[in-house]
């Protein structure tokens, strides 16, 4: 489509790639047909081509206001539309420039403002995070049932994990909330990756993978992040480290951008881009091993959610469940997998009337063939899922540690 960016849009950051994009759409509203939002409420503006009628508008000088503001920030960033898009738009990339443009043009009120600081100041720091946690717990019969909700209903120890000894090394991103909300997923990890003579190598200096900052808007904070674990990865990507394992889907989705993110910066541009080449969701690891040989013994039936940073983001939908049914694993159809469960990242902390929709929705299908045990690849779709107290859900990988213990 035609597309004049105002002079001030030309001078925000990704400029050039927000025009690409808005001239790649045709406007053929294919994507609100696989939109969460736009199935929900029903408003165009609440669908991909709406939002992308707004974006315009702002970025061409047009009006900016709270109402539109509100549009974007009702976005899931599930990216179903880019995968339901015949002309390849990729509408996330917008997204990024639209929401940084409107945090300067159109700024919050206070509250919002504060939500935001303090969800950056918690979320990304693992030990605040998880001494947050510890209070919520001492706590939770006092809690209203919508933060109960938040806390993990139980914990399984993280276990032993084993040393180092195998030719074949990896890193792994050890994430910022996982290792306080689902402490074995990481341990299940390096136990099932030893099984196939693998070795996960520490690194203890690299912290959140920056999504969390980056899509509250505070981006170069997000990307100072990202520098940092580019940092304490390269000397082991110097020593041969294979790959770079993320065990959460998001965090996975948002390394493998490091490199387009990084683009432009002298310093980091081409190690992002090495890093983005290594990093590896866990599925795209075990698929290519002889799992046969771990001789899993399984039993449950089990419904496998997909997230949409692994569906979507990764291009890696059925991946999983063609792993596990490899191991044995008794699937359950799953009607409307591709649709979003509502996590996405903050998003049930900022919007909780319609994430609480969408959780709902999903829990419906995922439970209609009456699996004993839910799984996912995700930490935060994990305990959004579970937050509802029905069939419990855990990551995909311990249940693939326990069938071969």
């Amino acid at each position: 489509m035609q597309t004049n960016l105002s002079e001030a849009a030309r001078q925000l950051p990704g400029a050039d790639v927000a025009e690409e994009v808005l001239r790649t759409c045709v406007h053929c509203g294919f994507c609100n047909a696989t939109c969460p939002t736009y199935q929900l409420l029903g408003d165009e503006l609440d669908g991909p081509r709406g939002r992308i009628y707004l974006m315009k508008q702002m970025l061409e000088g047009g009006e900016v206001s709270a109402s539109t503001r509100l549009h974007l920030d009702r976005c899931l960033t599930c990216r179903n539309c880019e995968t339901t898009c015949p002309s390849g738009v990729q509408y996330h990339k917008l997204l990024d420039v639209g929401r940084a443009a409107i945090e300067r043009w159109a700024p919050r009120p206070l509250g919002e403002r504060l939500q935001r600081d303090a969800l950056r100041a918690v979320v990304p720091r693992p030990a605040v995070f998880k001494a947050a946690l510890l209070a919520g717990e001492a706590v939770r019969p006092l809690l209203p049932g919508s933060i109960a909700a938040k806390l993990p209903r139980s914990q399984r120890e993280a276990g032993a994990r084993p040393a180092p000894r195998h030719a074949r090394r990896v890193l792994m991103l050890e994430g910022c909330v996982q290792p306080a909300l689902s402490p074995n997923t990481n341990a299940a990890t390096a136990r099932v990756l030893e099984r196939l003579g693998i070795s996960i190598v520490p690194a203890e200096q690299a912290g959140c993978c920056g999504a969390v900052d980056f899509h509250l808007n505070a981006q170069e904070a997000g990307l100072d992040r990202a520098r940092r674990n580019i940092d304490a990865w390269w000397p082991a990507i110097e020593a041969g480290a294979e790959a770079i394992v993320q065990t959460a889907s998001g965090c996975g989705a948002f390394v493998k951008e490091y490199g387009f993110l990084l683009r432009d910066d002298p310093a980091y541009a081409a190690k992002a881009k090495r890093v983005s080449e290594l990093a590896l969701d866990l599925v795209e690891v075990l698929r290519t091993e002889p799992l046969e040989t771990l001789g899993a013994k399984t039993g449950a039936k089990l419904a496998f959610h997909g997230p949409c940073t692994l569906q979507h983001a990764q291009k890696l939908g059925g991946a999983v469940e063609a792993v596990l049914a490899r191991l044995g694993f008794n699937l359950t159809a799953v009607p409307d997998s591709h649709l979003c469960c509502g996590s996405a990242g903050t998003y049930s902390l900022t919007q909780p009337e319609l994430s609480r929709r969408l959780r709902d929705n999903k829990l419906d299908a995922l439970e209609s063939g009456k699996p004993d045990v839910i799984a996912t690849a995700n930490i935060g779709c994990q305990t959004h899922l579970d937050g509802a107290g029905r069939t419990s859900v855990r990551h995909w990988i311990e249940l693939v540690d326990e069938a071969i213990a």
